[in-house]
């Protein structure tokens, strides 16, 4: 799931080698925290979320598959853990 978010985000952004993600197992889930720069970080979300909403789509059906549930965090690099932006919710 790491490399199918790593893809989709790098086929996104302009500055391709800021692109990172993280896989943060939890008991009942992993956290797939996605960073990018911060002149990035619009064309990841979207207008009103509808990207960030899209990549979460593909990585429900792709959960689906797997049969574990995965939930995706987008953040700008240098973002403290935790930081959220707009339209960039956890929650799928």
């Amino acid at each position: 799931m790491v490399d199918l978010v790593t893809s989709l985000a790098k086929a996104l952004v302009d500055q391709q080698d800021e692109v990172s993600v993280e896989a943060i197992d939890e008991p009942t889930s992993t956290l797939l925290r996605l960073r990018v720069s911060p002149a990035d970080l619009g064309k990841v979300i979207g207008k009103q979320g509808r990207t960030a909403r899209s990549i979460r789509t593909i990585l429900a059906a792709a959960s689906m598959k797997a049969q574990h549930r995965f939930a995706l965090d987008i953040q700008q690099v240098g973002d403290a853990p935790g930081r959220v932006h707009p339209g960039a919710d956890a929650e799928d």
